[in-house]
C-alpha cells in the first residue's frame, strides 16, 4: 500500500516531465479518450449471439453447496494503517464492515458502496469513486471534468483485497467518467464502471455519474397482490419483447420507454397477456447481440431513454396490471476491453484458464464462480433490479452453459472439477444462491431457468438439491412440438409420439411452454412459416398450435409478431411486420391467441394445478386411423377438455368418452366465427369413460369443451 505522499511522488514526476505541455497531454488523452469510446470491438465477443446446445448428460449427485462451504470461504482482510486521505485530503469512507462482507461475497447492496455516487464530505459536493481492481499498480478516475487527464485525480487502495477509492469536489451528475487502470507493467487501460448506474449511446461507451433518483411510484397495488398474482396456481402467460424491434418511429428509430409503455400495455392488456419479458435492457455495445453480451450489470440501455424513463416504463405497465420479467445474463460477458474483460490487467472477473473462462460458440467470458467478489457483482445486480426497477422476476439466460464445464467443448478443450465430473460446482452453488436470496429478499418474484438439458432438479428446492429456480424452460416440448407441427398432416398419425412423449416428464419440473425468439432467426423462418400446406392450411396450423400450446400444462411464453402470424422471420433492426393485420388472416391469429389467453385466464382447469399430475388426464392420445388428441384438464371444482384434429381429412361422428353425463358446451374453437355449441353426453362407454358425447370433427380444427 501506498502513502499519499508515495502516490503524489509518482504524479508529480509525471507533471513535471509533462509540465511544459500538460494542456496538450490533456488533448492528446481526450482524443484517446473519444477513440476508445467511438469504437466497438470487432472480437468475436461482439459476434451475432447463436445457440448451441449439448444432449441430456447424466448428472450424478454431488452436493455441490457442501463444495462452496469448504471451498468458497471468505477472505481475511488486510487494512492498511490509517490513511492521510487521497490527493484531495479526505479520508476513506468505505467502512470495515463493508468491505468484509464483499470480500466474502454477501454484500447484497455492494453497487450502493463501488462505483460512483454524490457525496458531501464537510462542506465540499462531489463524487465519491470505489472500484474492485486487486492487481492494478495504481488507478485513477478521468472524465470530461479533468479533459479525460489519466493523472489527474489519482484513487487511493483502501485494502490489500483490492478496493480503490478517491472523492473529488465540484462534480455534478450527468458527466461522464472513466476508471484508468494501470497494470502492473505500466500499461494504462481505460474501462467503464462496473457498478455504472448510466452509460453513453453506443458506439460511445463512457460511464455517466447519476443522482439518487426522485421518481414517485405509483405501483403499490400491484407490489402487495405480486406473492398472489405470480403464485404457481394463478395463470402465467408471457409475451417476449425486444424493445429495439417491437415497434419504432416513421424514421425507423428507437421510441423512448415511455412511449414504449404506453403502447405496449394497451397491446399486451387487449391480447390477454399477463406479463411481458423483455430481452436484456442491461445495458449492450451491440445491436446484433440482441442484449445478450452485457457490459453494464446495473444500468439499462440508454437506447430507449434514462433510467427514470425505465422506471416510468415499469411502473405504467405495473398500473395495467402487467408483470415485467427481465431477460439477465449472468453466465458469459463480451471480450469488449472498455468493460469487464481483464479489467486489472488479469482475469479478474472471468477465469483465467480458457478451457475454464471462454466460450467457444459466442467468443465471450465466463465469470469466475469461484471468486466471492464476482458472485457478489452478480448476486447484487440481480436483486437490484428486483429492488430498484420493480422487476417482478429474472429470466436467466444460457443456465445449461453455466452447469457443465464440458458445454460445447471437445474431449481436451475442458477442466473436470475436483471429483473429476463435467459439473461446474461453483456455478451450481451460485445459482443455488442466486435463487434463494430473491426468494428471501424478494418474496414472490419469479426466476426461471432457459436450461436446455436433462439436469434433474431445476426446479426443486434448494434444500432438496435443487437449484431451486421458479419455472424451467420446456425445450424438448417445444421442440417435439415444432418437429411435429412441421410434419405434412396426412403423415402426422405416425408421429403422435412427439406431442404426447412430454406427458411423461411434464411433472417432474415446473416447467414454462416457449415458443421464443430463438425459433424464428437465423434462417429456422417464422413459426407461420414452419406450418405445411398451402396458406390456408398453414394458418389453421398456426391456430392448432397455440390451442394445443395454451391447453398442454404449464406458463406460456410468445414472442412478439407470432401473435397475428408474421410471415418473416424477425429482424432485430427493424419493427415487426405490422401490416400483415391488413390481412382478415392475420387478424384471425391474433384473435385466436387473444381468445385463448382469455380461456387460460378464465379457466381455472387450464392453470390451477398446471403443475400437478391431477390437474391432468389423456382422453385419446393413440388414435391409430388419425392425428387426433383429446385429454383432460382438472381443476378443484371443474375441468375441461381439449380436442384437436392435426389432420387434413373430415371426422364425422367421432366419439369422445367424457367422465360425467351432463351438457358439455364448446367454449373454443379455432375454426373462423369460433363455433359455440352444446352436446349431451349419452350412456355410451368410450375411452375408458362411462359416458361419451358424438361431434363431427373439421379438418385442422380444435375445441375446449365444459361441462355445463
Amino acid at each position: 500500500m501506498m502513502s499519499k505522499a508515495d502516490v503524489s511522488s509518482i504524479y508529480s514526476e509525471e507533471s513535471v516531465k509533462h509540465k511544459n505541455n500538460v494542456v496538450l497531454f490533456a488533448t492528446k488523452s481526450a482524443l484517446a479518450e473519444k477513440s476508445t469510446a467511438n469504437s466497438v470491438s470487432v472480437l468475436a465477443g461482439n459476434s451475432v449471439r447463436s445457440r448451441k446446445e449439448k444432449k441430456a448428460i447424466a448428472t450424478p449427485k454431488i452436493d455441490a453447496t457442501s463444495f462452496a462451504n469448504r471451498y468458497l470461504k471468505p477472505l481475511s482482510l488486510a487494512f492498511d494503517a490509517p490513511s492521510a486521505g487521497n490527493a484531495f485530503g479526505f479520508a476513506p469512507a468505505m467502512s470495515k464492515s463493508d468491505l468484509q462482507m464483499f470480500h466474502a461475497g454477501h454484500h447484497l447492496k455492494i453497487q450502493d458502496i463501488l462505483g460512483a455516487h454524490l457525496h458531501r464530505e464537510g462542506n465540499v459536493d462531489g463524487v465519491r469513486f470505489a472500484v474492485w481492481a486487486p492487481a492494478a499498480k495504481h488507478v485513477s478516475v478521468s472524465g470530461e471534468f479533468n479533459q479525460w487527464n489519466i493523472f489527474a485525480h489519482p484513487m487511493q487502495r483502501v485494502t490489500d483485497c483490492g478496493v480503490w477509492e478517491t472523492f473529488v469536489p465540484d462534480l455534478t451528475a450527468g458527466m461522464l467518467y472513466k476508471f484508468n487502470i494501470t497494470r502492473q507493467d505500466g500499461y494504462h487501460l481505460l474501462k467503464t464502471d462496473p457498478y455504472g448506474r448510466a452509460f453513453e449511446m453506443r458506439p460511445n461507451n463512457a460511464s455517466i455519474i447519476t443522482a439518487p433518483t426522485e421518481y414517485q411510484w405509483n405501483d403499490q397495488q400491484w407490489l402487495d397482490s405480486r406473492t398472489e398474482t405470480q403464485a404457481f396456481n394463478k395463470p402465467l402467460s408471457i409475451y417476449e419483447v425486444h424493445l429495439g424491434s417491437w415497434q419504432r418511429d416513421e424514421h425507423n428509430n428507437y421510441l423512448n420507454y415511455r412511449e414504449l409503455a404506453h403502447r405496449l400495455a394497451a397491446y399486451v392488456k387487449d391480447l390477454g397477456f399477463t406479463h411481458i419479458e423483455l430481452m436484456p435492457i442491461t445495458e449492450y455495445p451491440l445491436d446484433d447481440s440482441w442484449g445478450y453480451q452485457t457490459t453494464g450489470y446495473y444500468a439499462p440501455t440508454s437506447r430507449f431513454g434514462s433510467p427514470d424513463d425505465f422506471r416510468y416504463f415499469v411502473d405504467h405497465l405495473h398500473q395495467q396490471g402487467i408483470g415485467i420479467i427481465l431477460d439477465w445474463v449472468p453466465a458469459h460477458f463480451p471480450r469488449d476491453d472498455y468493460a469487464l474483460a481483464r479489467f486489472d490487467g488479469t482475469a479478474l472477473y472471468e477465469y483465467a484458464d480458457s478451457r475454464l473462462g471462454e466460450h467457444l460458440d459466442w467468443g465471450t467470458y465466463i465469470p469466475n464462480y469461484a471468486r466471492n467478489e464476482v458472485r457478489n457483482f452478480f448476486l447484487a445486480s440481480a436483486l437490484f433490479w428486483l429492488d430498484e426497477y420493480h422487476i417482478d422476476g429474472l429470466r436467466v439466460d444460457a443456465v445449461a452453459s453455466m452447469l457443465y464445464r464440458d458445454y460445447s467443448r471437445e474431449g481436451g478443450d475442458w477442466l473436470p472439477n475436483i471429483y473429476g465430473g463435467n459439473e461446474n460446482l461453483e456455478a451450481i452453488s451460485f445459482l443455488r444462491e442466486l435463487t434463494q436470496i430473491c426468494r428471501e429478499q424478494k418474496p414472490g418474484t419469479l426466476v426461471i431457468a432457459e436450461e436446455s438439458t436433462s439436469w434433474a432438479g431445476v426446479t426443486a428446492p434448494v434444500e432438496d438439491q435443487g437449484l431451486g429456480f421458479s419455472h424451467k424452460w420446456n425445450m424438448g416440448w417445444m421442440h417435439d412440438t415444432l418437429a411435429f407441427m412441421q410434419t405434412h398432416m396426412a403423415d402426422r398419425v405416425h408421429a403422435q409420439n412427439r406431442l404426447t412423449f412430454s406427458g411423461l416428464y411434464a411433472w417432474s419440473e415446473k416447467f414454462l411452454l416457449s415458443f421464443s425468439h430463438d425459433e424464428v432467426v437465423h434462417e429456422k423462418h417464422s413459426l407461420l412459416h414452419k406450418m405445411p400446406g398451402n396458406p390456408d392450411q398453414q394458418y389453421e396450423n398456426l391456430k392448432l398450435l397455440y390451442l394445443f400450446m395454451y391447453a398442454w400444462p404449464g406458463a406460456k411464453l410468445l414472442f412478439m409478431g407470432n401473435e397475428f402470424g408474421q410471415r418473416n422471420e424477425w429482424r432485430f433492426y427493424q419493427s415487426l411486420d405490422w401490416h400483415f393485420l391488413d390481412a382478415e388472416p392475420h387478424r384471425q391469429i391474433q384473435d385466436t391467441l387473444k381468445n385463448l389467453n382469455h380461456l387460460y385466464r378464465d379457466e381455472p382447469s387450464l392453470h390451477q394445478w398446471a403443475y400437478e399430475p391431477r390437474g391432468f388426464q389423456w382422453i385419446d392420445c393413440s388414435n391409430p386411423e388419425e392425428p387426433i388428441l383429446a385429454f383432460q384438464r382438472n381443476s378443484e371444482f371443474d375441468f375441461s377438455i381439449a380436442i384437436i384434429n392435426f389432420g387434413e381429412h373430415y371426422k364425422p361422428g367421432y366419439r369422445l368418452g367424457v367422465p360425467e353425463p351432463g351438457d358439455y358446451q364448446v367454449i373454443f374453437s379455432t375454426r373462423q366465427g369460433g363455433e359455440h355449441f352444446t352436446l349431451t353426453a349419452e350412456d355410451h362407454e368410450s375411452h375408458n369413460n362411462l359416458f361419451s358425447i358424438e361431434l363431427d370433427l373439421p379438418p385442422l380444427a380444435g375445441f375446449v369443451l365444459k361441462k355445463v
